[in-house]
């Protein structure tokens, strides 16, 4: 055997090779040979130059491409026999090469780490409690009478500004130069309060004036605010309240209910009742999950591979860059975002990348399989909670191979988290 494998950590392996006799001579003049047929050199016919002139010519380069091949071969030939799964691309040093003679050199290559799971029957976790209140069912109804809406004026001027009204005003922006940008002027403008619309501060700033009412509004734009010359810039609004209006909803019946695609008020309210609690038992789920991963990440340490951290933080990044774009974020801005929470964005990169290994470990462990009736199943749960229709979902995860294998991917962990929790203690409170 002509190497030897060093552990440089968990996932990280040094294969040293040498190679005290080594004479690349057949393979170097079989490389002659093939460029001999297709090399084109001046005074001759394709193919017809003499031997020697072709090695004047690509000697050194057909040498160096059949040391290379060599050492692809050998390094293949090693990560084969000694059982090595690679991820990324290895790294060579210390190549030491004697025509003719010898050749030495060292691969570095990471691989997928051993991870081992301690006793899980010592961990305890709470889940939430899922409660469904009328009030819930009443703030759904109203998002649906919202579309139904009729915005009316109050004539009560005792009546104050608060959070849902929506206030009609006029308002004018002056910063600390004295300059009145026409950005930061409105004339009857229609503002819901609560809404976020305007920078912190503005809305919270209005509540409490009463109709007729002027006010001056010292605010502070935020560091982070897309405009780069406002950023952290102070501004002073003079807003003057014309008018409060509220919406007022029309009577919930079963006519409006068939509207809304259901029979009757009380499908309506079944309904929407079971999806709530579909939805709140999957939230308590998620941040269960998310308690456990973390308990086991601390609890159990091991080396990952930096090939998969940078690999995943790539994908967070392209993730994060098109939600930066749809907010008018331009390149500059993007890399200033970047620089600003690279520890952020690594650290994220690492939390997933272990906790994509412990739950592989752990699915192999509990021989964790899914099937097409496990996507079947999971499509009727999407449609049920999303009323999509059902041969809708199925073409969408049919469409393209990467979507379904995501889909089957989660479904997978979902299914091993299920046979986690049966190990582990879990307290409903």
């Amino acid at each position: 055997m002509s190497y030897k494998v060093e552990e440089v950590n968990g996932c990280t392996k040094k294969i040293v090779f040498n190679f005290e006799t080594l004479d690349l001579t057949t393979e170097i003049k079989a490389e002659l040979t093939k460029k001999q047929k297709t090399v084109n050199i001046k005074g001759f016919r394709k193919g017809k130059a003499p031997l020697a002139m072709v090695e004047k010519l690509y000697g050194p380069q057909l040498e160096f491409d059949a040391l290379n091949q060599f050492v692809q071969n050998q390094l293949i030939a090693a990560l084969t026999k000694e059982e090595l799964n690679p991820v990324g691309q290895p790294s060579f040093e210390d190549m030491k090469y004697d025509a003719g003679k010898s050749v030495s050199f060292n691969a570095v290559v990471e691989v997928f780490p051993t991870v081992e799971i301690k006793d899980l029957s010592k961990l305890s976790f709470k889940k939430e409690k899922v409660e469904i209140k009328d009030e819930d069912v009443e703030s759904i109804k109203n998002n649906y009478l919202g579309s139904k809406a009729e915005m009316v004026e109050i004539t009560d001027d005792s009546v104050t500004l608060d959070k849902g009204h929506t206030a009609v005003l006029n308002f004018q922006g002056t910063t600390a130069d004295g300059e009145k940008p026409e950005s930061m002027k409105g004339d009857e403008f229609l503002l819901e309060i609560g809404s976020g619309q305007f920078i912190p501060g503005f809305e919270e700033g209005m509540t409490g004036m009463k109709k007729g009412e002027k006010k001056s509004i010292d605010l502070t734009f935020p560091e982070e605010y897309h405009a780069e010359e406002l950023k952290g810039a102070k501004v002073v609004f003079d807003v003057e309240l014309l008018e409060i209006k509220e919406k007022k909803l029309p009577e919930f019946n079963d006519e409006l209910a068939k509207e809304f695609g259901f029979e009757s008020v009380e499908d309506f309210n079944t309904k929407n009742r079971e999806n709530l609690v579909m939805q709140k038992e999957k939230a308590a789920d998620e941040k269960l999950h998310q308690e456990i991963l973390e308990t086991l990440i601390k609890e159990n340490s091991f080396d990952v591979p930096g090939a998969l951290v940078a690999q995943q933080k790539d994908y967070l990044k392209e993730d994060v860059k098109k939600n930066l774009s749809q907010q008018g974020f331009n390149e500059p801005m993007m890399e200033e975002y970047f620089q600003k929470w690279a520890d952020d964005l690594n650290e994220k990169a690492q939390f997933q990348v272990r906790s994509g290994l412990i739950l592989d470990t752990l699915a192999k462990k509990f021989e964790v399989e899914t099937s097409d009736s496990d996507l079947d199943a999971k499509i009727e749960e999407t449609a049920k909670g999303s009323g999509l229709p059902v041969e809708q979902l199925k073409q969408y995860y049919s469409s393209d191979e990467n979507i379904r294998k995501n889909m089957m991917y989660a479904i997978r962990e979902e299914k091993t988290f299920e046979a986690l929790k049966s190990q582990v203690k879990v307290e409903v409170a």
